[in-house]
């Protein structure tokens, strides 16, 4: 089994997500004897934003430039190393009301007609199911709990809005929120993401229950 761990906080140790996705990933092999991880931290690594030249695998004309055919290539070990992964454990925190710009530009590059979707006559189909997605989610605030926090919310979202439009039908969230309201709020939120990590990792894949 192939496990691709994926990290997007800016603030490096004193990330709570990072800690949760790192906990999540030994928590699955634990619980998975055999995995094998591969780990792409998105800040260090960041790809590009979309850009002219970067937009070939989407027009699907071919690279005329040094510049086209680099990020051609990067697109392509992204989205290979994505499609190759059976299981994908992703660090969001919220910025701003959404993801890291980092890890936007990370999704840009998996959203390939023909590789993770596909646009028929009724409609998209996503071609990249078949493999499970759990995504740490942590925020300073509490913004599932009421109406008004959920419509401020573009996080968690977004994220089950994309993963679905690819096809993937198991998306499993772990969300630490109030992280920033104090040390006690703090503690609580991790209690509560740690026995979410439990529940998360424990189930078997898609993969391991087809």
């Amino acid at each position: 089994m192939q496990l691709l761990h994926i990290d997007s906080a800016i603030t490096g140790d004193q990330s709570v997500s990072r800690q949760l996705t790192a906990q999540t990933v030994a928590t699955w092999v634990a619980a998975h004897p055999g995995t094998q991880v591969q780990y792409l931290d998105v800040v260090k690594d960041a790809p590009s934003h979309l850009s002219a030249e970067s937009l070939g695998f989407r027009t699907g004309q071919a690279a005329a430039t040094e510049a086209e055919r680099r990020e051609n290539a990067l697109s392509e070990a992204l989205v290979s190393q994505f499609l190759a992964a059976d299981v994908v454990v992703i660090g969001a925190p919220f910025y701003n009301f959404t993801i890291p710009t980092q890890l936007k530009a990370w999704i840009d590059r998996l959203a390939q007609a023909g590789r993770t979707f596909k646009y028929t006559e009724q409609g998209p189909v996503g071609l990249a199911g078949g493999k499970t997605v759990i995504v740490v989610l942590s925020r300073g605030g509490v913004y599932s709990t009421s109406e008004g926090g959920r419509a401020m919310e573009h996080q968690e979202t977004y994220l089950q809005t994309i993963f679905g439009f690819f096809g993937i039908t198991d998306v499993r969230f772990v969300r630490a929120e109030g992280v920033g309201m104090g040390p006690e709020a703090k503690a609580k939120a991790l209690a509560t993401a740690e026995g979410e990590i439990r529940v998360a990792a424990n189930q078997p894949s898609v993969a391991q229950a087809a």
